[in-house]
């Protein structure tokens, strides 16, 4: 099993059809989860599932709520970013995490991979995403 790092296949698509709305006020919902090193994660995933998902104290399944940035374009590319996101007080190992829509049917955004076991005991499990710019945004059409 493998977490590999990636944009899924399924929410390109999905963007065309117009499935996600990343606008901060009345977009849809995402969450992040966060997973073990048994999760089997890549660009083929289309949804959120339990599978392997990371268990301990203070972390729920289905992971958080992220909090959006709103799209926004610079030069060619379009981007949109989210705000850390902290798992506060938490006991917890995670090997990634999946971001997903949970407002259209748990559907599947970007799998992150964390390049190894990251592991908090009774201390903040923070996620910390990129500068929101053209270069760096969590999420990039160029």
């Amino acid at each position: 099993m493998a977490i590999t790092q990636a944009m899924c296949t399924s929410f390109k698509k999905e963007l065309l059809e117009g499935v996600h709305n990343f606008k901060n006020s009345g977009g849809s919902t995402f969450k992040l989860a966060l997973f073990t090193s048994s999760a089997s994660l890549d660009a083929a995933t289309t949804a959120y599932s339990t599978s392997n998902e990371a268990s301990g104290t203070n972390y729920t399944a289905g992971g958080l709520a992220l909090t959006r940035v709103d799209p926004s374009s610079s030069g060619t590319t379009a981007l949109t970013d989210f705000a850390d996101l902290t798992f506060s007080t938490a006991s917890v190992t995670a090997n990634g995490a999946l971001i997903y829509n949970s407002s259209a049917s748990d559907k599947a955004v970007i799998v992150l991979a964390f390049g190894g076991d990251k592991t908090s005991t009774a201390g903040d499990f923070t996620i910390q995403f990129p500068a929101a710019d053209a270069s760096n945004a969590i999420i990039r059409i160029a």
